[in-house]
């Protein structure tokens, strides 16, 4: 090893990950990449920070190679990082919105142990004078820690627990408002994400504040991952009711009183927004001046468009007309006509919900007697890509428990998919339901998941090209005149390739199979490795189901998140509750919907539970698949004295 990495990172040698941080992430950093380095004051990049004008103080030192080390090898050190230029930030009507990405390591004395943290600050100032180190961070002390007239917000990655200003654990995320007693914050062991991890770890954070929505947005993934979907901590801020009328941008660090922590920054971007000196008071000027002509030109531009759509749309029509009737297996094409009809012209009151990229209605087709449901795809003709890929991928699907397409429609531009109609709607509508009739008894919540399972099956395994549906939740399990439950709404669908043969029962591990590239699914319902990958797999509809299980069993909404407590989500609240004792854990976890259960009854629920928990493994490969799934399912023990009674629902 590089004996300058070893004068770095002490724990280099055993850790192994940080060798490659320094040789590769500090030569050229992935995230910034694409931007030039440049050196105005509101917007700016580091990609290292050899030769930054940048204002040091403290242990704060850039080491040859580019990185910005915070803190050195020592306890109660505390060191500040500044860019030398004020920026206006305050605004009459709140604050600028700005957006920063930065890329950082945290490595403590011993192994996965922390002292104390790093913080991403505005202030008033380049230095923070009598600020301590240890808990307060190097940014507050005993006596400035919550006065207003600090004019400092700081968004706060803590590696210690300090009971003193309510910290939840040693590995969070939190945003400080003129003290170290966070306003808002996150654990990030719900994300699988360890600020000073035993192996050390480089990470890219991102913070975005939007002025007009008065709203910051913490994200954070692996070095070299792409920015998540959702952030790890959000919270409504209005900055321009904390701030001074400018505010210097940093980083500040500290360490502790009895182990140190090296605390470092390897590249950090910055936009903010401009703001004038002076604000114009008159519109009128500005209309003049820009929107006069501006109007003109649209006027123009609108006509030449409209003109170029029109000629444009007929070939589209043709094409894709073309390409419908050479799909193989096609099925029924329905005329425009007889769908309006069969829906009263798409009437409001026939609406059965909303699918993916479209609208569902419910119809009767004249002269056949035949109930369908009819989904109308949302946005036309820029939906044609979404039509298509649904209407390929499902033509050709035949399964009991998969919802039966009848047929298709595309005329001047209306693309419409016909649908078998499930009378007693969605499995959510009976599961969460305040009227008792509509509830489900237990063997057919049973009877519904073990189909659903089934068709997981059928497409991950038996059809003859690998399907993921992307989109598995209590909404889109619809139920027929017979209570069985059938899989639909297949707008995420999409196909695996095939590199190779694919066989029945093939396991496919998330760390090598081929996956799609969009980032799909409902909140809720969503594998935790897509929200920091874009990569979804069988093994994330694996998740999905394992949720949907939980409902069954629980009764509850995964978006419940104020039910199960701050901080926890379902699978946590589910594996909370199943480490009760009994009968509390009964009591906590089993839908009171349900109650009186006969004793088989929970014990059968019970272990459905526990397949719901296999499912929702954080680690994707850990997972069982849904083959599996399906088996652990039809191996329950169901209370036979029971099972049947259940009053099947009629369609309403």
């Amino acid at each position: 090893m590089n004996p300058e990495m070893e004068m770095w990172f002490p724990r280099a040698a055993e850790a192994g990950v940080l060798v490659l941080m320094i040789s590769q992430v500090l030569v050229s950093i992935g995230l910034f990449s694409k931007m030039a380095a440049c050196g105005d004051d509101d917007d700016f990049t580091h990609n290292g920070f050899s030769g930054a004008d940048l204002t040091l103080s403290g242990a704060a030192e850039i080491l040859p190679g580019g990185l910005l080390r915070l803190t050195e090898i020592a306890k109660r050190q505390k060191g500040y990082a500044f860019h030398p230029t004020p920026l206006r930030l305050k605004k009459p009507s709140g604050a600028a919105s700005f957006t920063t990405t930065f890329v950082i390591a945290m490595v403590g004395e011993y192994p996965g142990v922390g002292a104390h943290g790093l913080t991403f600050v505005l202030s008033p100032s380049k230095g923070i004078p009598g600020a301590l180190p240890s808990q307060y961070l190097g940014l507050f002390n005993k006596t400035s820690r919550g006065d207003p007239s600090n004019h400092l917000v700081a968004v706060e990655f803590d590696t210690n627990m300090s009971a003193e200003f309510d910290d939840i654990d040693n590995n969070h995320v939190g945003i400080d408002v003129n003290g170290v007693r966070s306003v808002a914050t996150r654990s990030l062991s719900d994300f699988n994400l360890t600020i000073s991890p035993e192996n050390a770890t480089v990470y890219t954070a991102w913070v975005d504040y939007s002025g007009p929505l008065r709203r910051i947005d913490v994200y954070m993934a692996f070095q070299g991952k792409p920015k998540p979907l959702f952030p790890v901590l959000n919270a409504s801020l209005d900055l321009g009711e904390h701030l001074a009328q400018y505010s210097y941008f940093g980083f500040a660090a500290s360490t502790g009183t009895e182990q140190y922590e090296l605390n470092c920054i390897l590249g950090w971007n910055l936009t903010v927004e401009i703001l004038p000196e002076k604000e114009s008071t008159s519109g009128l000027t500005w209309f003049l001046r820009i929107g006069v002509p501006a109007l003109a030109v649209l006027v123009v531009s609108a006509g030449v468009v409209l003109f170029y759509r029109y000629r444009k749309s007929a070939k589209r029509d043709e094409e894709l007309l073309g390409t419908l009737k050479s799909l193989p297996g096609m099925p029924r094409e329905f005329s425009y006509r007889d769908l309006k009809r069969a829906t009263g012209n798409f009437d409001e009151k026939n609406k059965l919900g909303h699918g993916g990229f479209g609208i569902v209605y419910r119809g009767f087709i004249p002269g056949e007697n035949t109930q369908v449901a009819v989904k109308k795809f949302s946005r036309d003709q820029t939906m044609q890509g979404d039509f298509l890929a649904e209407l390929t991928i499902i033509n050709r699907l035949r399964h009991r428990h998969l919802v039966r397409l009848l047929g298709w429609c595309h005329r001047n531009g209306k693309l419409l998919l016909v649908y078998d109609y499930m009378p007693n709607g969605s499995l959510d509508d009976h599961l969460f339901t305040p009227d008792p009739g509509r509830q489900l008894p237990w063997d057919l919540r049973y009877q519904v998941v073990t189909g659903v399972a089934a068709a997981l099956h059928y497409l991950h395994d038996e059809y003859d090209q690998r399907v993921l549906h992307r989109d598995v939740k209590a909404s889109n399990v619809l139920l027929d005149a017979d209570m069985e439950a059938h899989l639909g709404d297949f707008g995420l669908a999409k196909v695996l390739p095939a590199e190779r043969p694919h066989r029945p029962g093939d396991h496919h591990d998330f760390a090598t199979t081929d996956s799609c590239s969009w980032f799909a699914g409902s909140f809720g319902y969503i594998a935790p490795e897509c929200a920091y990958s874009p990569k979804a797999t069988e093994k994330s509809d694996v998740y999905s189901m394992g949720i949907v299980l939980m409902e069954l069993v629980t009764g509850r909404m995964p978006t419940d998140l104020q039910g199960f407590g701050e901080g926890v989500d379902m699978v946590r609240w589910v594996q909370d509750g199943l480490a009760l004792p009994s009968p509390e854990r009964e009591a906590r976890l089993l839908d009171h919907a349900l109650q009186p259960l006969a004793p088989g009854e929970q014990s059968s629920m019970l272990e459905v539970l526990d397949v719901a928990l296999q499912c929702t493994t954080t680690a994707p490969a850990e997972r069982p698949t849904s083959r599996e799934v399906s088996d652990l399912l039809r191996h329950v023990s169901i209370d036979a004295g029971r099972m049947g009674s259940g009053t099947k629902t009629p369609a309403a």
